[in-house]
Formats: C-alpha cells, structure tokens, sequence
C-alpha cells in the first residue's frame, strides 16, 4: 500500500473567496489528490496525494490555466528555514506597491482636471473644448487601466475561457465597461448626440476605481502579512550558528553544517541549536518560549534540552539527537503552520456563499443596468454608472478572509502560550465545551509519585522489592516509576519475567522462576481471589488513607503492599475555579481507589467524579456524559487516556505525557500547567466571537451595499473605497486577537 505524504504550496494570485473555490476545485480534480484545503490568508494550498500518480507539475500545470501560479519548489533538505515563510507575499506587495504608486501619479492629474472643468476659469477651460480634454483624460487614463490594472483584466480574461468569474472579474467589467464608454464617447462623438458635456465621461471614475482597490490589496496584503508574526517569533527561535567541540577545539559553525551526533558547547545565555543530552555540565534552561513555562527548568547530564531554548547560567555540552524539522521546535512549527492551513467548520457558510456570489453579482448589476435603460427610461450613462456601482461594491474578498485571518492570528497566540491546536476544528469545537473531564496522575497532581509505606510478610524486603520492581520495570505508569526509582535505591536484583501480560487499568501479570506473579490494584486482586486478610490491619490504618495501592501476590498469596502518594499541582485549584466561573463542570476520572480519588477531587474542588475506572471505562464515561447531550472535552497525559481522549468531542494532551495520548488529542499543552486548559477555551471563545463578527460584517456590507449601489445612491468611487476598506477591515478585526488577555 503507498503512503499519501501531506504538502502545503504557495499559490499566487489568489484575492477573493471565489479564487480559493477555484483552486480547490482545480487541484481536487487531479486524480491521486484528496483532503485538499486553500487558505486565502496563509495563500497555500494543502492537499495528501499519491507520489506515483500525481505530478505536481501536472498540478502547476493545471493550476496556471485556472489563472493563478503554484510554487511547486519543495524543500530538500532536513533544516527549518525562515525563507519557507517568504512565499509570494513579500513579492506580491512589492508589485502592488509599485502598481498603486504609478497609479496614483496618472490619477492626480485625472482628478484635478475633473474638478476643475466645474470651474469657469479653470485655464484648461480658456484653452480647450471639451472633446479635447476628453482626450487628455484617456491619454492619463489608459496607462492606469493596462498598466496598473492589468492583473484584473489578465486574469478576468482567463476567467472567461473557463466560463467562471471572481473578484477580479467584477473590477474587470466594471472599469472595463466605464471606460469603454468613455472611449467612444471621447473618439466618435457623433454616436451620443446627448452626451457632448464632459461630466458623461468616466474617466475620473476608472482611475480612481483602480486606485482605491490596489490601495485597499496593498493594505490588505500588509496586514496579512502581519497574521504570520507567531510563525516568524519561532522561526527566530533559532541561533544562526553553534559552537561544536572538535578534536577539543571549539568551532563555530552555520545551523545548517551540524549534524546529529555533534558535541555542542552551551555558554551562559546562550540559544540551545537543536535538541540533544547533556552529557557534561548542569544548568537551568528557560523553556517558556516553547513550553509557556516562566520558571527555568534545571538540566544535568542526561536530560533533555530543546532547540530554541536559552540557557541561563551554567556551563554544558550536550549531543546533538534531532535537529530541524524533526526537532521539538521543528514539529511546533509544522503543528502550527498546519493548522493555520486548516479550515474551522464555520467557514462552510462563506464558502458556500461564495461559490455563487460573484456570478449573483454580475445577474444583479446587469438587471440593473436593465431597469435604468429600459424601465427607468434613464440616460445610458446613468444606468451604466449604477451598473458599475453594483459590481465595484460587491466584495466576496472579505467573506473569504473572515475566518482564515482569525485562525492564523489565534494559532500563532496559542503557540506563544504553549498551546497547540491541531486543526482549525479543534478551535471552533473547544468553545462550544460544557464539561471537562481530568485525568488525576500527571494531570491534577504533579505526577511526581513516592513511596510512602511498605508492608511486606512471608518474605524479606528486599525479594518483596526485586520481585516487584522486576514487573513493574516493563510498565511505563508514573505509580511503576515510582517503585523502580525506590527500588533502585535499594539496590535490588532483577528478576526475568516471562508471560508477561498488562492488564490495564489493573495491573501487571507474570512468572518468575515458573511462579505466577500478580502486582496490581484491589481490583486485580479481586479477579483472581486473592485474600487480604494477612493484612486487614495494615489495610484498616490511617496513613495509607488517600493514597494509591500496589499488591504484590505470589502463587495467589498476598506477599505485602506498598502505598504511593502524589500532590495537587498548585494552579488546579485555580484553573477548576476559573471552569467554572465560565460555565464549564469539571469532572475528574481516575483509575485510583474510591478514597484517594475522592480527597484530590476535594482538593481541586471538583464535586463529581469517577474512581477505579479502567480506560476503556473511561471511554464509557466519556459516551455516557456525551449521551446526556454534553459537550465533553478529556485532558489527559498517559497511554491508558489515550481511549478516552480520542473519544470525547475534543482531547487536550498534556505535552509532558505520552505520545500516544499526544497523537490522540486534538490540542496540545506544551507545558504541564492546567492553566492552558483555561487560556484554550478562553481563545477559542473569543477566536469565535472575532469569527462572528467578521462574517457578521462581510455579509451586512455586501447586503446593504448591493442594494444602495443598484438603487442609485452610491457613487462608484465611495463603492471601491468602501470595498477595499472592508477586507482590511476584517484583517484588523482579527489582528486584535495578538493583544487579548489569556
């Protein structure tokens, strides 16, 4: 079976919601291609596809026709670069700059002559007729249409050969008609025997049209621009160079001359340049770039350090283990350009919109022009400028921009809070959250198991411990840590295990020396009818209340217990108070005993809560909350959350957890701190509220605007200004997401 591998390309040309429809449509139809996604802020197309059917210059290929440009340029090599984020954005405002300031210079003196024919001594007035400044005007404005204008003529003619139309189209038309009419009005007069004033030509207006909307793509590619800021803060993460120990020698190299296997010297406050372990020195790291973490964590030999982190104080060299795109830093990146790609499902309504918006606008403006002329019996100038009006108000830019610009600007927030959303969905779906369920070890409580008491009989410490450990050294639960790191203190001997069986949310089972061996919980127990009575006493004592117990049998005689016991992380508290300040119940799920899961669930101040269930109990918990027409988010960290995350309506990962559970969630916390379940929610709320907002916008402008413009009562120069404005003014809408609290 062929693996489909996921790209994302930059794509030039595209300005409105009907482009992306465009594109998307184009490259869907290639065969090999699915899960295609265009982002009109990101200017990206994203797609999985077959490498043995697709040729992505086939795709190009295809694209081109349509009347945009693909950048197929693929990066070979393994290091994340900075120019990958300078696709055709920076080019494409350098253009329009250009485009806008020729534009501007013809257009002053079109402007200036207009407003002066009204005066009686304006000098042009004492010295020419009117035909004759006519052909001034088509002299200054003919450089504006096919010169500044030519990207909307260009593209609007490859429109017409695929019989599809998009913003472009409608400035095309619009300026296009205005001038045409002007033309001949100015070159064969004697075909408008009522239209010898020059107030019946529209030169001003093509001018000015094309003015105001390459003002208005020039801000708006400005401010888009600034929705990438996040990506660009990480990518400047990393230090240009590295000092890596040669043959005792230091060395400074480039980034992209270091390899995995590299010894790298770390001096104080210094830029860690990839990922890797210490292998001589300690020191404290600052992470919070990564991470959202203020407090900078303390390294020695053998601990893991992240590229993009700064080191403090200390002194440290360290090998070299990922570096680039394959590094922390690297995925962090990829994560969050990714979902920036994405779509959130409240785009389908603008998309759905779109799909007919342009050609409804062109129905509208020509049974405009219809009812001036034929009903209204009004001059053909008159029906014509309204005809222009309609098409030039119309803007299906801002439609498309309402929800992408939100996301990538609340994308690039949550990534510099340490939280990572996978998809635009996972955004949109997390405010609609009413019930949070947490995991209790590593989640609520610090993870950070000890062993607190030991009761053993029929046999020594020292085997009680061996034979324990032995087991517990093939699981990766935080309460099997803590029995090996005790027992290693202890020195003990190891044992071989054979027939070894997990049996989640229980226990573990095994033979040593032919002998069956069961470490586990009550329940464990229980199931194999095992007797607690050798230490009812023991069970029955006051310092073994809230905390979790492991039993060791032998040949199904219980051997002894230990207890381990775990503290409240400090801000769960917090975090369960703020939930609930919102609205949200909290909710807490644990595999522990009845007692120790009730005492942490007091402790943070939850009041409902599930004890002794097994993940894939979890799971049913999750459905029967969701069952009650709730909408559940999970937060866990472990292999054994990994069910349930997956199951509920959207899994928060806690970054210092498994893989597993990583993978299964749909938003990731960098950090251990709760405190990103509340900063997600609180910016998915207002991501959507800035969401609502801009659609709420978009369509109300095109619904009062069309009207206005088709009535008469809007003149086609405040028409492209007021459409221009809009699209920017969407983009800043959005942009206020960078500067709201968390």
């Amino acid at each position: 079976m062929i693996e489909t591998k996921k790209i994302s390309l930059p794509v030039e040309g595209m300005t409105c919601a009907s482009c992306v429809a465009r594109v998307e449509k184009t490259v869907s139809k290639v065969e090999g291609i699915k899960n295609v996604s265009v982002n009109l802020a990101t200017e990206k197309v994203s797609f999985d596809y077959d490498p043995e059917l697709v040729d992505l210059k086939d795709v190009a290929a295809r694209i081109e026709d349509a009347g945009y440009k693909l950048d197929i340029t693929e990066t070979t090599n393994e290091e994340i670069s900075e120019t990958e984020l300078k696709t055709s954005n920076s080019d494409y405002q350098q253009e329009l700059k250009k485009d806008l300031i020729f534009s501007i210079i013809m257009t002053i003196p079109i402007a200036i002559i207009n407003m002066g024919i009204m005066w009686e001594d304006f000098f042009l007035n004492n010295h020419l007729n009117a035909e004759q400044i006519n052909k001034i005007l088509l002299i200054l404005t003919t450089p504006v249409i096919f010169i500044s204008g030519r990207r909307f003529f260009s593209i609007f003619l490859k429109n017409l050969k695929h019989f599809t139309a998009d913003m472009n189209s409608l400035v095309a038309v619009g300026t296009g008609s205005a001038y045409t009419y002007s033309l001949l009005v100015t070159l064969f007069p004697e075909m408008f025997p009522h239209h010898q004033n020059i107030s019946h030509v529209y030169f001003d207006t093509t001018a000015v049209i094309i003015t105001l909307i390459l003002l208005g793509r020039w801000l708006e590619a400005k401010a888009k621009s600034k929705t990438g800021t996040a990506i660009k803060k990480l990518f400047e993460l990393q230090p240009k160079t590295a000092l890596v120990k040669e043959n005792n020698l230091e060395i400074e190299k480039s980034l992209s001359d270091i390899k995995i296997g590299d010894i790298i010297i770390i001096k104080p406050g210094a830029k860690i340049p990839a990922d890797g372990l210490i292998i001589s020195g300690s020191s404290a790291i600052d992470e919070s770039m990564i991470t959202g973490e203020s407090v900078p964590v303390e390294k020695i030999i053998g601990s893991k350090v992240i590229g993009g982190t700064i080191n403090t104080n200390g002194y440290f060299e360290f090998e070299i283990t990922d570096i680039g795109k394959n590094s922390v830093l690297g995925h962090i990146i990829k994560l969050v350009e990714d979902a920036q790609g994405s779509k959130a499902p409240i785009q389908n309504i603008a998309d759905k919109v779109a799909s007919i918006f342009v050609p409804s606008v062109i129905l509208i403006a020509v049974l405009t022009f219809i009812y001036w002329l034929v009903f209204n019996q009004s001059d053909l100038s008159v029906a014509l400028i309204n005809f222009v009006a309609v098409l030039i108000i119309a803007c299906p830019c801002a439609l498309g921009l309402a929800t992408p610009t939100a996301l990538i600007v609340a994308m690039g927030k949550a990534a510099q809070n340490g939280i990572l959303f996978k998809d635009g969905e996972s955004l949109e779906e997390l405010h609609r959250a009413d019930t949070i369920v947490f995991d209790k070890t590593g989640t609520l409580t610090e993870g950070k198991l000890s062993i607190k008491n030991i009761f053993f009989d029929g046999i020594s410490e020292k085997e009680f411990l061996s034979v324990l450990a032995s087991l517990e050294k093939r699981s990766d639960h935080p309460l099997a840590k803590a029995v090996i790191d005790y027992a290693a203190d202890k020195n003990v001997t190891y044992y071989e295990t054979e027939e070894f069986e997990n049996r989640s949310g229980k226990g573990l089972i095994a033979k040593i020396n032919d002998k069956l061996v069961l470490a586990g919980n009550a329940q464990l127990m229980q199931e194999n009818k095992i007797s607690f009575e050798r230490f009812s006493k023991e069970l029955s004592n006051e310092s073994i209340k809230n905390t979790s117990i492991i039993f060791l049998a032998i040949e199904k005689d219980l051997k002894g217990f230990v207890t381990v016991v775990d503290s409240i992380k400090p801000t769960s508290k917090e975090v369960i108070d703020g939930l609930k300040k919102i609205n949200v119940t909290p909710v807490l799920s644990s595999g522990d005993n009845e007692s120790t899961t009730k005492k942490i669930a007091g402790l943070a101040g939850i009041e409902k809560y599930f004890a002794e269930v097994t993940p894939h109990n979890k799971l049913l918990k999750i459905k029967e909350l969701q069952s009650e027409n709730k909408k559940v988010v999970m937060v866990g960290d472990g292999i054994n959350d990994a069910p349930a995350l997956a199951q509920s309506d959207i899994g928060i990962a806690i970054g210092t957890g498994t893989d597993v559970a990583i993978e299964s969630a749909g938003v990731v916390l960098l950090s251990g701190d709760l405190k990103g379940v509340l900063k997600a929610i609180k910016l998915s709320n207002k991501t959507i509220s800035v969401i609502k907002q801009n659609l709420f916008w978009a369509f109300i402008y095109n619904v009062i605007g069309i009207p206005l413009a088709a009535l008469g009562m809007l003149n086609p120069m405040f028409a492209a200004l007021a459409m221009s404005l809009s699209s920017v003014s969407v983009i800043s809408n959005s942009l206020r997401l960078k500067s709201s609290k968390l």
